[in-house]
């Protein structure tokens, strides 16, 4: 059965269907005003990063690895840190699973997508 499944998503794939991806939303809003508002996906290893708005004209994003889990204790260095103009778009290709975090301005961001140095809150 697994083959089966298999060959079907291949079939599926040549026909330019796919099935599956993640979906990443992030949105902070301020009295009704949109202060951050990003969306990524990843599917079939290529990941597309939507920055809608941002008060600072730029979504920073920074990837950890998605053996980070919980990100509170994780001491592995980013994958990428990279910016994207409000409005625009940037396409990564070759990307598996990560954590994803996301900011208004350059701040370097920990795994738990705090501040680095700043206290951990749960």
């Amino acid at each position: 059965m697994t083959k089966f499944v298999a060959l079907l998503q291949f079939l599926l794939a040549l026909g330019g269907c796919s099935l599956g991806g993640t979906t990443y939303s992030n949105h902070i809003a301020n009295g009704g005003h949109d202060v951050l508002a990003s969306k990524a996906r990843v599917q079939d290893g290529v990941a597309r990063f939507d920055c809608r708005a941002s008060d600072s004209g730029w979504c920073h994003y920074t990837l950890y690895p998605d053996a980070c889990g919980d990100g509170m204790d994780c001491a592995l260095a980013p994958i990428q840190r990279f910016a994207v103009a409000r409005g625009d778009s940037r396409q990564i290709a070759g990307l598996g699973g990560f954590r994803l975090c996301v900011g208004t301005d350059d701040t370097a961001l920990g795994p738990d997508c705090q501040p680095v140095g700043a206290p951990a809150t749960r």
